[in-house]
């Protein structure tokens, strides 16, 4: 979860709001409705017990159709935005500590190093992915104790609640604003794509979906904190490198420039990650769909380069052709939506279940329930779903706040809205042109 979107979001959302309390209020609404998801997509996986996330809940849940235009997100803009986005503020930071070194090209180099070394080897990242997710955490610790013992002249944040602050919070300023929250909670439902290799999901996924959600929540507003409390509004709005400038008034010059070239290096895990985990979503469709073998191809070292250039292509496409603002809100949308679908699938399912069991009962005879998980199959208790907490307030508040932002975005942000809707289509279209060849193909 720990990414680029806590690392640049401030500068964007003050272009916007400037009160304290709204901008404090941003990361803890947004936190909130990650946590209200978390629990929902707990449930969600441990009952569908399937490796997948959103493309396997909205194909079981609503119709495969669905689950393709899910998983047609997830590969065209669920990884390589998210990569452009991350390889751009990397040559953002690092630029700003070397300024003859342009940042767009610094990005375009970084992702094609990254492309070519995971396309050339097979070996796992996971300990590198570990001790560098270990040192962000550090970081930021570090930053938020000297952000709030180091500063000469601390601003004050004006937390407490005011009539313009709470004014600012009911604003499509602070609607739109969630989008850049969003984007940075965005890996909260990353546990459920591994649902069917987990011991226990009853137990194991919603400890690890809402507990992580929550410690990042902390770290994010105290890292926000820490922001609005070390450097002038001025000099962030509308800056990507927030870091950076509020590390120059902690630490002094000398600092900030081995902070800023050390945020660098932290963003290389991130696009690391993403550039070894996205193009296997993608050589999975190549394998599950013949219309796009060509993306299962598979080189001598036993990579899938092809899938893994693809998606560089994509995100060079992103960095090339779109600002940061533009991408985020784009990606962040048409994300949004589909978490949304997901969320509010859990009142289907549950439905779905309760009728179920009403026809196990009348199988049965006896006027009880067949087993403990209400599929009819003879499970013990303990094989039963995970109830979300709270429900059904719980997937209620993150479909509030998720449509509540998703609306505003249509309203005020279409161009994005309408390239996110514009992808579903073309989505939906490649779908039915798939089927179509596919049953061609098995006649």
């Amino acid at each position: 979860m720990i990414g680029t979107g806590v690392f640049t979001s401030l500068g964007f959302q003050l272009e916007s709001l400037r009160s304290g309390f709204a901008l404090l209020m941003l990361w803890v609404v947004g936190g909130v409705a990650a946590v209200c998801g978390a629990l929902t997509y707990a449930e969600l996986g441990s009952t569908i017990r399937r490796s997948g996330g959103e493309y396997t809940f909205l194909s079981h849940i609503y119709h495969p159709a669905a689950g393709f235009v899910s998983g047609w997100i997830s590969a065209t803009i669920g990884f390589a935005a998210p990569t452009a986005l991350a390889a751009i503020t990397f040559g953002t930071y690092l630029s700003s500590v070397f300024p003859a070194l342009p940042a767009r090209w610094l990005a375009v180099g970084l992702v094609l190093l990254l492309s070519i070394v995971h396309g050339r080897t097979h070996r796992t990242s996971g300990g590198f992915q570990r001790w560098s997710t270990t040192a962000k955490v550090a970081l930021i610790l570090a930053f938020v104790a000297a952000g709030l013992s180091l500063v000469a002249n601390p601003r004050d944040v004006g937390v407490r609640p005011s009539a313009e602050g709470v004014s600012s919070v009911f604003s499509a300023g602070f609607a739109v604003s969630l989008i850049f929250v969003s984007y940075s909670y965005s890996g909260w439902n990353a546990a459920t794509y591994v649902t069917g290799e987990l011991r226990d999901p009853r137990r194991t996924l919603p400890r690890a979906l809402a507990t992580g959600t929550l410690l990042v929540m902390l770290l994010y507003v105290g890292l926000n904190y820490v922001f609005l409390r070390a450097a002038p509004i001025e000099e962030m709005v509308g800056r990507l490198e927030v870091g950076y400038i509020a590390a120059g008034y902690i630490f002094g010059p000398v600092g900030a420039d081995l902070m800023g070239i050390t945020l660098a290096l932290l963003l290389v895990s991130t696009v690391s990650a993403m550039v070894l985990a996205g193009p296997r979503v993608l050589h999975a469709i190549g394998e599950d769909y013949p219309t796009f073998r060509f993306l299962s191809s598979i080189n001598a070292r036993g990579t899938p380069g092809v899938a893994i250039f693809t998606q560089a292509a994509i995100s060079l496409l992103f960095i090339l052709t779109e600002s940061f603002e533009t991408i985020l809100v784009f990606s962040g949308f048409t994300m949004g939506l589909n978490t949304f679908l997901a969320a509010g699938g859990v009142f289907l399912l549950r439905r779905r279940q309760a009728s179920d069991r009403d026809s196990d009962r009348s199988a049965d005879g006896r006027g009880h329930e067949v087993d403990g998980d209400g599929d009819g199959d003879g499970g013990s208790e303990a094989d039963a779903p995970y109830r979300a907490w709270g429900y059904p307030v719980t997937p209620l508040v993150f479909l509030a706040v998720t449509g509540w932002t998703l609306a505003y975005i249509l309203r005020d942000r279409p161009l994005e809205a309408g390239l996110g809707l514009g992808l579903i289509a073309v989505g939906l279209a490649i779908y039915a042109v798939t089927r179509a060849r596919d049953r061609r193909t098995r006649a």
